[in-house]
């Protein structure tokens, strides 16, 4: 390349002259996307002679594939407006790759059922991460009669942060998975426990990955994340033997445990993710469910639609039956209406997607560093 012509297109790229665009990419998106376009140039880089390959040629490449890269600061950072003020605020980035690990290391356990050996693998396993990462980590343990009279250890697995902050936000999910494939289209499956990649694991890897996150950026509020155990142990009709660890958290709730809100995260991680609004949510809790969608929508994150939901029998009930107004974040459509995964073997890693929980996680990260309700 000429020295000439070389200085020209770095004079236009310096006074912003060049009419190169940048590509139209969701932000959760385009790490992904200019890391592959960058590992490409490398790839299809060809060796020149060295009196072609000189310092303004070098120096023209790096300037345009700075162009043509996603502003980082833009993508952590922005003005969240509440009226008339505007507040920047520092917003980590969360990753749904790290996330997906989380995923897959609980499904590594295999079905995690009460009584089973993967549940009690997995508890262990849960609280050895979270202690890690939080403040503190406490164990509410309690013991609960299965349907052949064996009385199954059950454990609810709290972690809190920023144990100062009187402003708090409750963020749940549940760890348990079911113990039979009652929905399975084979018969054969119906009494088998199931793996629950999603339901069970993908509000788990959410949680997992914030605390991380937490640890490394403490939160401007107290944030106590609550794994619930037994919330999908009931048979079907039977609504006494489900929520059973929100249900034990609700009535032995301290009374000076009071948080601003709760958000309730149950299979999130469906690969064709579609967020509506839940009935019991718009019931018990409607602005916190306008705040969240509200958010959503400010951040581009077109999952959350504003569709009234079906309504659910979740751990968020029990929550709201003692005061604390909690929402369910839920795709119950999994994975759409006309085939359904839930409470069958089907729900396996391969049906979940790391970009599904960097949706939800995003949106849980902006909620905690900015301005909440």
């Amino acid at each position: 390349m000429a020295p000439e012509l070389s200085a020209i297109l770095l004079d236009a790229l310096l006074t912003n002259k060049l009419p190169i665009s940048r590509p139209k990419i969701k932000p959760e998106r385009a790490r992904l996307h200019f890391n592959g376009l960058f590992y490409k140039f490398l790839k299809n880089l060809r060796p020149m002679p060295a009196e072609r390959f000189n310092l303004p040629t070098l120096t023209l490449l790096l300037l345009l594939f700075a162009t043509c890269t996603p502003d980082r600061r833009k993508e952590n950072t922005g003005p969240v407006r509440r009226g008339a003020e505007s507040v920047i605020s520092v917003v980590p980035r969360f990753f749904g790759e790290a996330a997906f690990r989380y995923l897959l290391a609980q499904t590594d356990f295999g079905p995690r059922n009460p009584g089973s050996s993967g549940h009690q693998r997995c508890r262990d396993y849960l609280v050895d991460e979270l202690e890690k990462y939080a403040d503190a980590v406490n164990q509410q343990e309690f013991f609960h009669p299965g349907y052949r009279g064996e009385q199954l250890r059950m454990t609810n697995i709290v972690a809190s942060f920023n144990l100062k902050a009187t402003h708090r936000i409750l963020l749940a999910a549940h760890w348990d998975t079911r113990p039979y494939a009652d929905q399975d289209p084979d018969e054969k499956n119906r009494s088998r426990p199931i793996l629950g990649a999603n339901d069970g694991a993908s509000g788990v890897a959410v949680l997992l990955q914030l605390a991380r996150i937490m640890k490394e950026n403490p939160p401007p509020v107290g944030v106590d994340l609550v794994l619930f155990d037994g919330e999908d142990f009931g048979k079907a009709g039977d609504n006494t033997n489900f929520l059973l660890g929100s249900k034990y958290f609700a009535r032995n709730k301290d009374a000076t445990f009071n948080p601003s809100f709760g958000i309730l995260l149950d299979m999130v991680g469906d690969a064709e993710l579609e967020l509506p609004q839940e009935k019991n949510s718009l019931r018990y809790a409607p602005e916190v469910v306008r705040h969240v969608w509200s958010l959503a929508s400010k951040l581009g994150l077109k999952e959350f639609v504003f569709e009234e939901g079906p309504e659910l029998y979740d751990d968020h009930v029990p929550l709201n039956e003692v005061g604390i107004k909690t929402i369910n974040i839920i795709d119950f459509n999994y994975p759409d209406q006309s085939h359904r995964y839930w409470h069958t073997m089907k729900d396996s890693p391969d049906k979940c997607s790391p970009n599904s929980l960097e949706v939800v996680g995003t949106l849980l990260v902006h909620l905690i560093y900015e301005k909440t309700p």
